[in-house]
C-alpha cells in the first residue's frame, strides 16, 4: 500500500463537518518543531481564536503538556477515522510524511498548515498543489520568515531605489550543528530512506528559510520564476546530505540569487539575505526581522513586526485574503530543492580541513576557512568549487600549463565569472616549480580581480576590467551597466605555447576589440621558470578605439590597465626594482624590471614553505609605467594609459610583450640581476 492511500479515507470514511465559530486545529507530531506549534496553540486558543482538539504522535507528549480536552492518536489516519473532523491540520513530522499526511487531511476536507519543506520532490508537490486546488483547500507552508513585515518594506526599498539597482542577492547562514543533531531522528542528514526521497540538508532544511526569503525578495515564486540552478554541495559530517554547500539561482527575470550556507561554522552568526545595489546595499537578519541599509548617506537600522502564519491562514479562511506562505508560493524554492535532490551526492571533505571541536555528540565540525569563504561566494556570486576552495571540488581549466612534467598553471575561460566583474579569460592557479600558489581570483576586496592577464578599465567607454567605472565627470567610481566580456574565439595549444584569438564585446554585444594572444612557458633552471605573454589589440570595426584608464579619466596615479597580475596574500613582502623600493616609490616608474619576494599564502600550503619571488620584466614596445598594490592589496601591473589613452587602430595595432619570471625562495637584487642577465632578458 503506497503511503498516499495509507492515511487517506475514502469519501465515505469522512465525517460530516460540523460549523463551529471557532475553528478546531489538530496537531501531528509534537517533537523538536512540533512542540512550539504546542506552545502556539496554547496561546492562540487562551485568546480564544481557536479549539485545541487533537495531536497525533506515535510518541505522545508528557503528562501534564495537554489539557483533557485534546484528544491523543498514534497516527492521523487513527484520528481523522475517529470523527475528531479538525478544520486545520498541523504537520510538524519528518520531510517524507509532509505530501502523504497533507493528502490525506485534504481528502478529509481539512486545510493544512505544513512545515517546510512541503515536499521532498518537485513531483510530489506538484501532485500535492493539484490536490489542493482540486479540493479548494487552503495549504499554507511554515516559512516563518515570509510573515514579516519587513519583506514588503524591503521590496519597496528596492522599488525606491533607494540602493540603486539591484546587482545580486545573497543569502548567506553560517550555523553549527553537532553530531547529536544528525542523530535526532533516523532520517536527519539523509538523502533517502529505502528508496522514498527525503532531501534533508542545509539548504533544504536547517537553512531553507535563508534562500526561500532570498527567491522572495527576488520576486521567484513559482517553478516557472527560476530559470536554472547551479549547486555545489559538500558535508564535513558523516551524513548523506550536505552541511556545506553554496546554491545559484537565476530567476527568469534575470536575477541572481548566491546562498552559501554551512553548518559547520566556528561560531554561529544571524543568517541574513543581503540585496547589494549600485548605491548601497539592504541586509536583512530574518530571524530577527531586523533590516539594516548601508548607503553613502549612513545606515539605518529598523525591526519589523511579523504575523503568525497560523493566525494568516486562520484569518482568510474567516475572511478570505491571501496567505502569506501559500503552496502555490512554494514552487521556486521547491525547483531549488528539486536540483539539490537530483545532484551528485554532496563531496565529503577532506579531514584535512576540519578540525572538530568539543567531544561525543557535543563535537561539531569547523570547515576550514568556511566564513570568509562564504563572503566571497556572495560578492563574487560564486560557488567553492569557481572559488577554489582547497577542499571543493578542483574546477576544470579550459587549458594548462606544465613545465619539466609540472602543472604550473590552470588557464581559466572567464565564462563563470559574473557580468558585473567583466568576464574574460586569464591564468589562475600560477604555481612556482616547488607549487607554491602566486595568483588569486575573485578576493573579497576586489572579486573583479582574476589572476593574471589583460584587462583594461575603459575601452570606448566600455569596462572590461570590472567593478565600479572612474568617470571624470563623477570624479570618483560609480556603478554603471557599462561592462563587457572577453571571449576565446579560437585556440592552439602546442608544447610551451599557448595561442588564442579573442573577441571583446560591449555590453549590448558590440564587437569593439579583436585580440591575439600567446602565452609561452619554459624552464630556465631548477627552480625557476618563465612565463611570456603577448598581446596584440586591433579594432573590431574600421575605425580606431580609445584605450583608457582611470588615470586617463582623471584619477591621479589611476592609470591602471593592460596586464594585472592579482598576487595572493603574502608576508613579509617586499617590491624594488634597480632603482626603488617600496610601493610609493615603485609606483608609476618605468623600470625595465619590477620584482615582488615573500611568503605567498599559508605556511606549508602545496608542500612548501610559501617563499617566493616573481621578477616582470616591462614590455620592449614601450616604456609603460608599472602599476604597485601592497598596502591594500597586493597586485602589479603595466600601465597601458597611464595619464592619457592610447588609440589601437587597423594599421597600428596596441602590442606589448610581457615576461614575468616565477622562483621559489627569496632573491635580492643582485640574484635577479645576474637572473635577467643569464637570460638575455635585460632592457
Amino acid at each position: 500500500m503506497s503511503p498516499s492511500s495509507a492515511y487517506a479515507p475514502s469519501p465515505t470514511d469522512a465525517p460530516p463537518r460540523p460549523q463551529n465559530p471557532v475553528p478546531r486545529i489538530a496537531l501531528v507530531g509534537v517533537h523538536g518543531f512540533g512542540a512550539r506549534h504546542l506552545a502556539n496553540l496554547a496561546r492562540l486558543q487562551a485568546a480564544g481564536v481557536l479549539d485545541f482538539v487533537a495531536v497525533a504522535d506515535p510518541r505522545p507528549p508528557g503528562e501534564g503538556v495537554l489539557k483533557e480536552s485534546v484528544a491523543v492518536f498514534e497516527t492521523l489516519d487513527h484520528l481523522l477515522r475517529a470523527g475528531t473532523a479538525p478544520d486545520v491540520v498541523i504537520l510538524a513530522t519528518p520531510i517524507q510524511t509532509h505530501v502523504p499526511l497533507a493528502m490525506a487531511a485534504i481528502a478529509a476536507g481539512a486545510d493544512v498548515y505544513v512545515e517546510k519543506p512541503p515536499a521532498a520532490s518537485l513531483h510530489q508537490f506538484r501532485e500535492l498543489l493539484h490536490a489542493a486546488e482540486s479540493a479548494g483547500r487552503l495549504v499554507q507552508v511554515g516559512f516563518q520568515s515570509l510573515g514579516s513585515d519587513a519583506l514588503p518594506a524591503l521590496r519597496r526599498l528596492i522599488a525606491n531605489g533607494d540602493i540603486g539597482d539591484v546587482l545580486g542577492l545573497g543569502a548567506k547562514g553560517t550555523w553549527l550543528r553537532t553530531r547529536g543533531y544528525f542523530k535526532r531522528s533516523r532520517w536527519a542528514g539523509k538523502r533517502a530512506i529505502n528508496g522514498t526521497d527525503v532531501v534533508d540538508g542545509v539548504a533544504t532544511n536547517a537553512l531553507a528559510h535563508a534562500v526561500v526569503t532570498g527567491l522572495s525578495i527576488a520576486a521567484a515564486r513559482t517553478v516557472e520564476d527560476v530559470a536554472d540552478v547551479d549547486t555545489d554541495l559538500y558535508r564535513a559530517h558523516p551524513t548523506e546530505s550536505d552541511d556545506t554547500s553554496v546554491v545559484r539561482v537565476r530567476t527568469s527575470a534575470g536575477q541572481v540569487l548566491t546562498c552559501a550556507l554551512t553548518l559547520c561554522a566556528a561560531r554561529q552568526t544571524r543568517p541574513s539575505v543581503t540585496v547589494f545595489g549600485t548605491a548601497g546595499k539592504a541586509e536583512l537578519f530574518y530571524t530577527e526581522d531586523e533590516l539594516v541599509v548601508r548607503t553613502a548617506h549612513g545606515e539605518r537600522r529598523d525591526v519589523f513586526a511579523r504575523t503568525d502564519l497560523l493566525e494568516n491562514l486562520l484569518e482568510v479562511r474567516a475572511s478570505g485574503g491571501e496567505l502569506l506562505s501559500p503552496l502555490s508560493g512554494s514552487g521556486a524554492f521547491m525547483a531549488v530543492l528539486e536540483a539539490i535532490r537530483t545532484a551528485p551526492a554532496p563531496r565529503q571533505i577532506d579531514d584535512r580541513y576540519i578540525t572538530w571541536e568539543g567531544s561525543g555528540d557535543d563535537a561539531h565540525a569547523v570547515v576550514e576557512g568556511i566564513a570568509e569563504l562564504t563572503d566571497r561566494a556572495l560578492l563574487a556570486q560564486a560557488t567553492f568549487s569557481e572559488l577554489g576552495a582547497p577542499w571543493a571540488r578542483p574546477l576544470e581549466p579550459a587549458a594548462t600549463c606544465s613545465v619539466g612534467g609540472r602543472e604550473v598553471a590552470g588557464h581559466q575561460d572567464g565564462s563563470l565569472i559574473r557580468p558585473s566583474s567583466s568576464p574574460r579569460p586569464y591564468l589562475h592557479p600560477v604555481r612556482t616549480l616547488a607549487g607554491t600558489v602566486v595568483t588569486d581570483h575573485q578576493p573579497a576586496d576586489h572579486v573583479w580581480h582574476l589572476g593574471a592577464g589583460v584587462a583594461i578599465q575603459d575601452v570606448a567607454g566600455v569596462n572590461f576590467w570590472g567593478g565600479r567605472t572612474y568617470t571624470r565627470e563623477a570624479g570618483a567610481y560609480v556603478w554603471r551597466d557599462d561592462h563587457g566580456r572577453i571571449e576565446i574565439t579560437d585556440t592552439t595549444e602546442a608544447p610551451g605555447a599557448l595561442a588564442q584569438s579573442l573577441r571583446w564585446f560591449g555590453p549590448d554585444g558590440t564587437p569593439l576589440v579583436t585580440e591575439q594572444r600567446r602565452w609561452r612557458y619554459d624552464a630556465v633552471g631548477p627552480s625557476v621558470w618563465r612565463l611570456r605573454l603577448d598581446f596584440e589589440l586591433s579594432p573590431a570595426g574600421p575605425g580606431p578605439v580609445p584605450l583608457g584608464s582611470p588615470g586617463s579619466n582623471g584619477r591621479e596615479n589611476g592609470g591602471y590597465g593592460g596586464f594585472f597580475w592579482r598576487l595572493p596574500p603574502v608576508t613579509g613582502a617586499r617590491v624594488w626594482t634597480a632603482a626603488a623600493e617600496g610601493e610609493d616609490d615603485v609606483h608609476g616608474s618605468a623600470a625595465p624590471w619590477l620584482a615582488c619576494s615573500g611568503v605567498f599564502g599559508p605556511a606549508g600550503m602545496s608542500g612548501t614553505d610559501g617563499a617566493a619571488t616573481l621578477v616582470f620584466l616591462a614590455a620592449p614596445q614601450a616604456p609603460d609605467p608599472w602599476f604597485v598594490r601592497l598596502a591594500g592589496y597586493p597586485g602589479v601591473g603595466l600601465s597601458l594609459a597611464w595619464d592619457r589613452p592610447v588609440l589601437t587602430s587597423r594599421d597600428k595595432p596596441v602590442r606589448r610583450t610581457v615576461t614575468v619570471l616565477i622562483a621559489d625562495g627569496i632573491l635580492g637584487t643582485a640574484d635577479v640581476s645576474r637572473l635577467t642577465d643569464s637570460l638575455g632578458e635585460t632592457a
